[in-house]
C-alpha cells in the first residue's frame, strides 16, 4: 500500500471505499507507474540515440509529468469518495488518454504495419515498452471498469 493510501486508511472514523474503488485505484497508480517507465524508456532511447536532444525532449516529457501528477492527485480524491475525480478520470484518462495510447498503433496497422514484422526486428528496449504499453492500457480499462461497478456507485451516491 502506497504511504498517500496508507495515511489516509489510518485516520479513526473515515468510512472505507469498497474493495472495488480500491482496486481502482491501485490499477490508476499502476497505470501511472507503466506511463513513467514507458516514458524513462522513450527519453532514453532518444537520448542514446541523438535523434532529440533534452531540450527538445523537455516539452513533452514536462506535459507526461504534470499529466502523471495530476492522475494521482484525481486517484486519491476519488478513493476518499470524490465523484468528480472518478468522472474525471473516467472522461480524461479512461477516453482521451487511452486514445492517445492506441491511436498510433492502429495507424500504423491501417497503413500497412505488420506486428510479425515488428516482433522480428524489435530488439529488448521495444519489447520493454511494448508489455509496460499492454499493462498499462489493462489498468486503465481494468480501473474504469472497477470504479463504475455497482458497488461502487453506490459508495459515491453515498458520499
Amino acid at each position: 500500500m502506497t504511504t498517500a493510501l496508507a495515511s489516509h486508511a489510518a485516520q479513526p472514523g473515515t468510512p472505507q471505499p469498497p474493495p472495488v474503488v480500491h482496486a481502482a485505484t491501485l490499477l490508476w497508480l499502476s497505470a501511472v507507474a507503466a506511463g513513467a517507465f514507458e516514458t524513462v524508456l522513450a527519453v532514453g532511447r532518444e537520448l542514446y540515440e541523438g535523434t532529440s536532444g533534452v531540450v527538445d525532449l523537455l516539452p513533452g516529457a514536462g506535459l507526461r509529468v504534470v499529466v502523471f501528477v495530476a492522475a494521482v492527485v484525481l486517484a486519491l480524491r476519488m478513493r476518499r469518495g470524490q465523484n468528480w475525480a472518478r468522472l474525471t478520470l473516467a472522461v480524461g484518462l479512461g477516453v482521451f488518454g487511452t486514445l492517445s495510447l492506441v491511436v498510433g498503433p492502429v495507424q500504423w496497422l491501417l497503413h500497412g504495419g505488420s506486428i510479425a514484422e515488428a516482433a522480428a526486428g524489435a530488439d529488448t528496449v521495444v519489447w520493454l515498452f511494448t508489455i509496460s504499453r499492454v499493462l498499462h492500457l489493462t489498468a486503465v480499462l481494468g480501473a474504469v471498469t472497477l470504479m463504475f461497478q455497482p458497488r461502487a456507485n453506490a459508495w459515491f451516491r453515498s458520499r
